[in-house]
């Protein structure tokens, strides 16, 4: 039997049997091989075991193992999915299939030194794959493998070692080593800079990679121009309705959101749903996840009305084109589910909730961050109407995936805690509930740094916990240092900085320092009425807090 003929029956272009003659030939050895327990069979495949195969590539000359190392890797890189497809669900079974061979056929080709830039190819796909179920260990090891053969091979500056970069970083940025991840960043976009000039589209995207990484740290000044760049290199060079166009609109609009400049958000957020719809029609799955992104904005407004309908139409085009099963059908179940928490619909909630569970559960297994993810948003839900004891386990599970996959100090671990000690802080066990939150914030404070919003959101927090013990002079400080980081994050005028305020004015008229408490409640509806309008339940909230106030002056 020939290399050559063998390949043909690996990559499916030949059948196993071939004609009655190879039938025959094939057969009579096959079952010699099965004879001596040296293969196993079924109807689609045969297994060889691993000491036949050790044993048969320590006999073969020299010159034959080169050979079968170049044939086996270049069949590898023809059949493994190449592009995005490691990402999408749909190729997941073959990509799982063929994981191992590729590795074995890569990891050989590397050892004669032959093919390595299709080695790195492999190292780089199997990457792909691993990350997108959270295997990001292994996932680290092959595309640092991938980026030193390319930096070797084709030098520092080549293109693809960008490419390289920017997975590396990716998977960097998914464990929480932001500095790392963004020193590969800036690399990246320097080799685009120098080797297509400051105008090119790959020199945007690498300003996208490098807006995005900052603006998951919560520098948003920094983030914004890069952003900024990009779209105005893509509406240049590749015209205002191009796909990339879109996503560069999708991005800044999800910036301005968390800096709270929701209007402007909307009308680029809506242009970006325009370009989908006209690029990839009504029901493509990226015209799905642009109505996801418009309608997560009108929700954050308070236009719940008008968020509904985007939301239950992407969810029936995933449902439509990728299957009930989908992740993308998840994703939108989960936001569909958290309108109707957003409005206090529980009941309407909680089937969404638990089918994207479901759904997370079997495509990515019981112990992915998605499921960790799924789980909280269920157990918060549960929560919410007062069904601790169904909660408690949900949020202890999602707090043990993020520590078995990221470990103790990875910031998705701060958030679990956090959730964990709302649950004890709602059935007011604050003792227990406080050392959850204290090591949460250390955990935040040492991953992202002092002036990070999450901090503020982890004071905020703890102040709540205090100030529900009677500490308030304990509390105070933290409440006005969470109001300085989220100004400085957000600006003056952010809804985020009004609830700030609005924290800091209850602290001290529980203190009943009423004089000091009401030009913060003023301020903080102010800031409210301009951006989410005077009906928006935050806004209501915090003018009921200043009535309150004014009607104990009254009584003093």
């Amino acid at each position: 039997m020939s290399v050559k003929w063998l390949l043909g029956i690996l990559s499916g272009q030949k059948n196993l049997l071939g004609t009655s003659t190879q039938s025959l030939v094939v057969n009579k050895a096959i079952a010699s091989l099965i004879h001596y327990s040296l293969v196993e069979a079924t109807n689609e495949t045969l297994s060889l075991h691993r000491l036949v195969q050790a044993v048969t590539r320590d006999r073969m000359p020299e010159e034959l193992k080169h050979t079968w190392a170049v044939a086996i890797v270049n069949l590898m890189v023809e059949v493994f999915p190449q592009g995005t497809n490691p990402h999408d669900v749909r190729y997941w079974p073959e990509c799982a299939r063929l994981l191992a061979h590729a590795l074995v056929a890569a990891e050989y080709a590397e050892e004669y030194g032959v093919e390595l830039e299709k080695v790195a190819t492999l190292f780089n796909q199997a990457g792909l794959y691993l990350k997108s179920h959270a295997q990001y260990a292994t996932a680290e090891s092959l595309y640092r493998r991938a980026l030193e053969i390319w930096e070797n091979q084709l030098g520092r500056d080549h293109p693809r070692v960008a490419i390289g970069l920017g997975n590396l970083g990716e998977v960097l940025l998914a464990q929480g080593q932001y500095a790392a991840a963004e020193a590969l960043a800036r690399r990246a976009l320097e080799i685009c800079k120098k080797q297509f000039g400051p105008d090119h589209p790959d020199t945007a995207k690498s300003l996208n990679d490098l807006a995005e990484l900052l603006r998951e740290q919560g520098q948003y000044a920094a983030a914004e121009p890069l952003h900024r760049r990009a779209l105005e290199i893509r509406e240049k060079q590749l015209g205002p309705d191009h796909p990339d166009v879109a996503q560069s609109l999708n991005n800044l609009a999800l910036l301005l959101h968390a800096q709270g400049q929701h209007a402007v958000a909307e009308r680029l957020s809506r242009r970006d749903l325009e370009i989908c719809e006209k690029q990839f029609g009504p029901d493509h799955p990226y015209t799905a996840k642009s109505l996801n992104n418009l309608a997560e904005l009108l929700r954050a407004q308070g236009q719940y009305a008008a968020a509904e309908p985007l939301l239950r139409r992407a969810l029936e085009i995933c449902e439509k084109q990728l299957g009930p099963d989908h992740p993308d059908t998840a994703q939108s179940l989960n936001n569909l589910a958290g309108l109707f928490y957003a409005q206090d619909r529980y009941t309407a909630a909680e089937p969404f909730l638990r089918r994207a569970l479901e759904i997370c559960e079997k495509q990515f297994g019981p112990d992915h961050p998605y499921t960790a993810m799924s789980l909280n948003n269920l157990a918060e839900l549960l929560r919410a109407q007062g069904q601790f004891a169904a909660a408690e386990p949900l949020f202890c599970r999602a707090l043990e995936i993020n520590e078995k996959q990221f470990g103790p100090d990875y910031p998705g671990t701060a958030l679990s805690l956090e959730n964990l000690a709302e649950l004890l802080y709602t059935q007011g066990q604050y003792a227990a509930a406080e050392p959850l939150v204290r090591r949460a914030l250390e955990i935040l404070e040492k991953r992202l740094g002092r002036d990070h919003p999450q901090i503020a959101t982890g004071l905020s927090n703890l102040v709540k916990l205090l100030r529900a013990q009677g500490q308030y002079a304990a509390a105070e400080p933290l409440v006005r240092c969470a109001l300085e980081i989220d100004e400085k994050a957000y600006g003056p005028n952010h809804p985020i900085v009004a609830t700030d305020l609005n924290d800091l004015a209850e602290l001290l008229r529980a203190q009943s320092e009423y004089a000091a408490a009401e030009p913060l409640y003023r301020r903080a509806i102010a800031i409210l009425e301009k951006t989410l309008g005077p009906e928006h339940p935050n806004t209501k909230m915090v003018r009921e807090n200043l009535e309150i106030l004014l009607s104990e002056r009254s009584r003093k």
